[in-house]
């Protein structure tokens, strides 16, 4: 069975920085592409950037330059280092994962507040 834990979430002032961690375990044979994905009060979940096994990043528009993703295939962890946090930055942060063979998987989401 697999199983994505998350940490790291928390509340933060408008400015400062949060690092998020998803630790992905189970019966996992190769993870193509890791990601994270958030959703804010009232609007639907969004891309925040996602990187797949050789390092390839994308990140959407609001959060580039601002957020970095980086993964530790050998632990199969993925992080989200958030710099600069803005309130618009506020929602529920959802770890996943895009397995070589079989379905997408899922974190329980971590709450991420910016205030100011």
């Amino acid at each position: 069975q697999v199983q994505l834990v998350e940490s790291g979430g928390g509340l933060v002032q408008a400015g400062g920085s949060l690092r998020l961690s998803c630790a992905a375990s189970g019966s996992i044979f190769s993870i193509n592409v890791m990601g994270w994905y958030r959703q804010a009060p009232g609007k639907q979940r969004e891309l925040v950037a996602r990187i797949t096994r050789g390092g390839s990043t994308n990140y959407a528009d609001s959060v580039k330059v601002r957020f970095t993703i980086s993964r530790d295939n050998a632990k199969n962890m993925v992080y989200l280092q958030m710099s600069s946090l803005k309130r618009e930055d506020t929602g529920v942060y959802y770890c996943n994962i895009e397995p070589a063979d079989g379905p997408d998987y899922w974190g329980q989401g971590t709450q991420v507040t910016a205030s100011s």
